[in-house]
């Protein structure tokens, strides 16, 4: 490949409206151009990328086991009312309507357009498993789309659905998808971990999501070093603390005027943080779905340590409150607690509320809530002789130092960005909409599924933040454009030097190097620095000087090294290189 016959864009500055590393160097890089808001051109430099990361993703998905078919972007709206997610999904689906006014979705994934397959097409125990993928445009109408392909609104996924007679064989299934993914993020040379996820909106039981650790990203992982225990921190377990101390000291309501929050309420009565009670009050409406024969609204009063946060995750499993709690409107705090938010506490209280302790608070003794009245707090209060014992719940996030839920030691947490997740969907959409097969007995029953999906343009951004440095993009090889980009520099550009230039060209593409020379009309400097920020893993210079010498310079993108090889030496040497890449 040549660069007079190629397409080369770059821009010495980003955007004003580019917010993080990724989606400043992929249009400074000239990978993708922006459309609309979320949706982008993918320029013949991204392309090659995206390309790489689908031929990666092929490979290991055909590997094992999986079958590729192609499902449509546009699917018909009855097969989403038959899994009841046309009207669970929320806005992020974008309905239309064609011509004769019929509902169809935007597919945002497919599990109904394949449940529909599966039961049109697997009749028999004998034809399972069986698991089918694609890699297909998806769209999720975002709010706010941001940060690049990142967050954008149409995207390419791949997702693989597999189907079971059984649990256990979907165990089996599963564990193919887990291991075939770790070795797709190994072939791509990220640094990446498998964590233990919340299923979200798509159902089922057991999940996994894969994450490419970089500082920018927006989920916090939680995993224990001396273990394999790991969890995105909306998943993560917080392990209940030991046994309750016995009260020491008497109930007492103390003056705190104008601390209305932990911290300054720590510090006014110089005790520690964790040593007090945050009080927020959730509430369900029962129109909203709560199994509730008054239609009211229900107020939850749920209570963690000063020092925590509320995992609304964890909380939205809870029966007491369910997925469609909200937080109460400070007139519903007013009416139940007699008070405003900030002095608020189960003691007391204007009407009865609901009362769940996290399990760290219900293992607290002589802590400090609000007094349920402006200005005061109570302290030294106790479970079992000033209040009665709570409903106890695990509803908050785990922090670092926290124990393990697999006792192995301490936690930790770092960034990353999601770019795959797997489920065990079991029965959800296949008893909805009806799929099923006949067993050994002749009985029917319904397909066991899973479902795996791996954002394939996010992954591009994703490999970006975890590898670039003041110049640019540094791609590990398995996903650069190119692996090599020769510079034939020095004055003129004789044809010497593009002779020789041609000829490790040649060589490289008979060595299955996917090379490019760069023969545009441009000085050294500009040439260089574009490569640079293109990120391309190794630079071949050749140069007037050098050619005298029978010599070129060879630099690696990633440690920037410049070595002196001879010219008849270059393309064996480069291969070597690659290899160390």
């Amino acid at each position: 490949m040549y660069a007079s016959r190629f397409f080369v864009s770059t821009l010495k500055e980003a955007p004003s409206d580019a917010e993080i590393v990724s989606h400043k160097l992929m249009l400074r890089a000239g990978l993708v151009k922006r459309l609309a808001g979320g949706i982008y051109t993918y320029m013949p430099m991204g392309l090659r990328t995206i390309r790489k990361v689908e031929a990666i993703v092929r490979d290991e998905m055909t590997a094992a086991g999986a079958i590729e078919l192609l499902m449509p972007v546009v699917q018909p709206a009855e097969l989403w009312q038959e899994s009841g997610r046309w009207d669970r999904y929320g806005p992020e689906l974008l309905r239309i309507k064609d011509r004769h006014h019929r509902d169809f979705v935007v597919q945002p994934t497919s599990e109904e357009a394949i449940t529909d397959v599966a039961r049109k097409e697997l009749a028999s125990y004998k034809q399972l498993p069986i698991n089918f993928f694609h890699v297909q445009t998806k769209f999720r109408d975002e709010i706010r789309p941001r940060f690049g392909v990142m967050r954008g609104r149409e995207f390419t996924m791949k997702d693989a659905y597999s189907f079971d007679r059984d649990f256990a064989g979907l165990e089996v299934s599963y564990a193919k998808m887990h291991a075939a993914y770790c070795a797709i993020f190994e072939r791509m040379g990220l640094e990446y971990r498998p964590v233990a996820a919340d299923n979200g909106s798509i159902g089922g039981t057991g999940s996994h999501e894969f994450h490419v650790l970089a500082d920018s990203g927006e989920d916090a992982i939680a995993f224990c070093p001396s273990s394999g225990y790991a969890a995105n921190v909306e998943a993560a377990e917080a392990v209940a603390p030991g046994t309750r101390a016995e009260p020491a000291e008497a109930l007492r309501k103390v003056a705190t005027p104008g601390r209305a929050r932990c911290e300054d309420v720590a510090a006014f009565l110089d005790i520690p943080l964790e040593k007090t009670v945050k009080s927020i009050v959730l509430a369900v409406d029962a129109a909203a779905g709560r199994d509730d024969a008054t239609p009211s609204t229900t107020l939850v009063l749920v209570l963690l340590r000063g020092d925590h946060a509320l995992n609304e995750v964890k909380a939205r499993k809870l029966p007491v409150l369910g997925s469609a709690f909200r937080f109460a409107t400070e007139a519903e705090i007013v009416e139940a607690f007699g008070t405003r938010p900030g002095y608020l506490g189960p003691l007391n209280t204007a009407k009865p509320v609901i009362v769940v302790a996290d399990r760290t608070v219900a293992a607290m003794s002589d802590f400090v809530v609000g007094a349920n009245q402006a200005d005061f707090h109570v302290a030294g209060v106790n479970w079992g002789r000033d209040l009665p014992e709570p409903m106890v719940e695990d509803v908050r996030d785990v922090r670092a130092g926290d124990p393990s839920p697999d006792g192995a030691g301490p936690l930790e947490l770092c960034r990353g960005i999601e770019v795959g997740h797997i489920f065990q969907l079991r029965t959800v959409y296949s008893e909805r909409m009806g799929a099923t097969f006949l067993d050994e007995t002749g009985k029917p029953r319904p397909f066991e599924m899973g479902c795996y999906g791996i954002g394939v343009t996010r992954i591009v951004a994703a490999a970006i933040e975890q590898n670039f440095d003041e110049r640019g993009i540094v791609w590990p090889r398995a996903l650069a454009p190119f692996e090599v980009v020769i510079c034939p520099s020095g004055p003129g550009r004789n044809d010497a030097v593009r002779a020789a230039a041609a000829a490790l060209h040649d060589h490289l593409v008979a060595e299955g190097v996917d090379v490019l020379v760069d023969d545009r009309d441009v000085r050294p400097g500009v040439m260089f620095a574009d490569w640079e920020l293109i990120g391309v893993p190794l630079r071949i210079t050749i140069g007037d000087r050098g050619l005298k010498d029978g010599v070129v310079e060879m630099q690696a993108r990633r440690d920037g090294v410049v070595t002196t090889v001879p010219l008849a030496e270059a393309g064996v040497t480069a291969v070597a290189r690659l290899a160390d890449l």
